[in-house]
């Protein structure tokens, strides 16, 4: 065999292995600082003042459709080929931008004739099962980001103080997009903020009262993932955000307290709301 054919075959040979080393690469179309996105969030949500939760002016993203569309075309347009070649931490800041994104959008098909994301449902099906969008070449609902992406196969069970369901009763929509070099320091930021707030998250008449997200997807919290084995640790760990005096703290850190759950409140987090 000549040299040069040689050396081919050696590069052929090398070449996978090397690219399973190197860091993942964006696809073409998409940006993985998402600018765009962000540049929108920044403009159309707001903190309240306690900065535990946020509201949406639905109304000014009405206005910017045109360019929210855009965005979500960028993200329709990438391929499940090509987000096989994201890393772990990229796919999970996709999946939580595009749920948000295209969550926003939802609610602007209806705007401003509707109180809650639930009156874009039916009797046979609800607003996250409908397939309005396209992503990674099928037709998706939200549904399918949440329950079949995010939750199982990403394992963290912050997500839900990430992803969020247009309504006051949740987690809230931070004014800036997700991105890989802030990832984690965003999702433990995301459950801070919102047991912090003692309309959704709070120790009170002698027991931790909590959102009903902890009710409904309790098993993402006793699986071990990122040390939560049960709602206990929940309690331990947030503590400082539920509760205002120090023996209430103690006692949330102890594990020696009941639960109960607090009524979610669907309207929409709207501006004007």
């Amino acid at each position: 065999m000549q040299r040069r054919d040689l050396l081919g075959l050696l590069a052929a040979t090398a070449a996978p292995w090397l690219a399973r080393g190197s860091q993942a690469q964006a696809p073409a179309a998409l940006d993985l600082t998402y600018a765009a996105w962000d540049a929108l969030l920044k403009k159309h949500v707001r903190w309240l003042p306690d900065n535990k939760q946020s509201r949406v002016d639905y109304k000014g993203f009405l206005a910017d459709r045109a360019v929210l569309k855009k965005v979500l075309a960028e993200w329709s347009g990438v391929s499940a080929g090509a987000f096989a070649t994201l890393s772990r931490e990229q796919q999970m800041v996709f999946l939580i931008n595009a749920y948000n994104g295209f969550t926003v959008e939802l609610i602007l098909t209806k705007y401003p004739d509707l109180k809650s994301i639930k009156d874009l449902g039916s009797i046979v099906q609800s607003p996250w099962k409908k397939k309005f969008f396209r992503l990674l070449d099928e037709e998706r609902n939200l549904d399918w980001i949440e329950h079949e992406q995010l939750r199982p196969k990403y394992a963290d069970p912050r997500v839900h103080g990430a992803v969020n369901c247009a309504s006051i009763g949740c987690p809230a929509l931070r004014p800036e997009a997700f991105t890989l070099a802030r990832l984690d320091a965003q999702l433990d930021d995301g459950m801070l903020r919102f047991m912090g707030d003692h309309t959704r998250n709070r120790y009170a008449n002698g027991k931790a009262e909590i959102s009903s997200i902890f009710k409904w997807f309790r098993e993402d919290f006793e699986k071990g993932h990122k040390g939560f084995h049960k709602i206990d640790d929940l309690l331990a760990r947030y503590a400082e955000q539920l509760a205002d005096a120090p023996a209430d703290r103690e006692k949330l850190k102890a594990g020696s307290v009941s639960v109960s759950h607090l009524d979610y409140d669907w309207s929409l987090n709207d501006t004007g709301r």
